[in-house]
């Protein structure tokens, strides 16, 4: 028999109609109400938070984690309703303050409420339970739409269709059809005990660079905040017309976190193709994220804020290039090259 504790944190998955739109109103027992449970599955539920994942925030992801953590011996996996709108940047913060879970961490949602005749949540959360059931299941995955993804890999695509959430650059870790798991990966053997991490820090900015983009706010951003992330154009890089104030600023202040992310999804950055990444690469102390995807690179930097900073810029990089449940393969290979 598997324990499974059911954490509801409300979402599309939870809603009901109310005057002005949709509202997460239902207890957890209510949703499972509308699901079988599979026999070899004893439920328990806890209902956390009942929001729309539009208002997640970094102090709700630490509540998730004292919650599972407080639970961690008396259940054999966790399931977390969630709505979609958020559900990557939890998944991704999640991977980062749970470490060497050998117990599956699942979150799900929904694009329709639950209640519908016509919905993908009753599929998705049974598909949730299957595998928090499953003796191969372990870490932070989102099971959405029969798929199984690394809470690190997971980017929503899609608004309003049921096939909401793509792996980026990664493979699914596995497929749920008809109630079988099809695994496409093996499980990960770890030789350390798991690890929570309940300190973030969210002093971080992310720059979204745009034609014609102008240094007015850069000074502002510097002065803040503790991070900056870049959200660069294509492989990454700065445009001329802010390229000298920022190199100043990386100078004046070399204790800052500054990270070259990109806003193409997909194949990830390389600031060593053109000149406008390559100068400053090699004049100012850049991360790089490679293929991460943007919503790991914030949950990591939040992670790495709030835990190892400020410290030795050796331990920082350590930290970011660390390979956390499948985050960054490339990215981790070339920077050790």
């Amino acid at each position: 028999m598997k324990h499974i504790l059911l954490i509801a944190t409300g979402g599309t998955i939870a809603s009901k109609k109310s005057r002005n739109g949709l509202k997460p109103q239902l207890t957890p027992e209510e949703l499972l109400s509308y699901i079988s449970i599979p026999e070899n599955c004893s439920m328990s539920v806890e209902p956390l938070i009942n929001i729309d994942s539009s208002n997640m925030e970094p102090k709700h992801w630490t509540m998730m984690v004292q919650c599972i953590e407080q639970n961690y011996s008396d259940y054999d996996g966790f399931v977390i309703a969630h709505g979609t709108d958020t559900m990557a940047y939890t998944a991704a913060a999640l991977s980062y303050m749970i470490q060497y879970s050998d117990k599956p961490i699942v979150i799900t949602g929904a694009q329709k409420p639950i209640d519908l005749e016509i919905t993908d949540a009753k599929t998705n959360l049974s598909d949730s339970i299957l595998y928090a059931c499953d003796d191969n299941s372990q870490g932070v995955q989102i099971v959405f739409d029969g798929k199984v993804i690394a809470g690190t890999r997971a980017k929503k695509v899609r608004s309003k269709s049921y096939n909401a959430f793509s792996s980026i650059d990664f493979p699914c870790l596995a497929m749920i059809q008809e109630g079988h798991i099809v695994r496409y990966l093996p499980r990960q053997q770890y030789e350390k005990p798991v690890q929570f991490y309940k300190n973030l820090n969210s002093n971080l900015f992310l720059l979204k660079m745009t034609p014609g983009i102008q240094p007015d706010m850069l000074g502002f951003l510097f002065q803040h905040y503790d991070a900056i992330i870049i959200e660069s154009f294509g492989v990454g890089g700065i445009p001329l017309s802010i390229k000298e104030q920022f190199f100043k600023l990386c100078m004046k202040y070399p204790q800052k976190l500054v990270v070259m992310a990109t806003q193409v999804a997909h194949e990830g950055s390389d600031m060593t193709v053109y000149e406008v990444g390559h100068d400053l690469k090699l004049t100012c102390n850049f991360l790089e994220s490679y293929d991460m995807t943007l919503e790991s690179v914030i949950a990591k930097i939040m992670w790495i804020l709030g835990n190892f900073y400020p410290c030795q810029e050796k331990t920082i990089k350590e930290k970011f290039y660390q390979c956390i449940n499948y985050d960054a393969l490339f990215g981790t290979l070339k920077e050790n090259t």
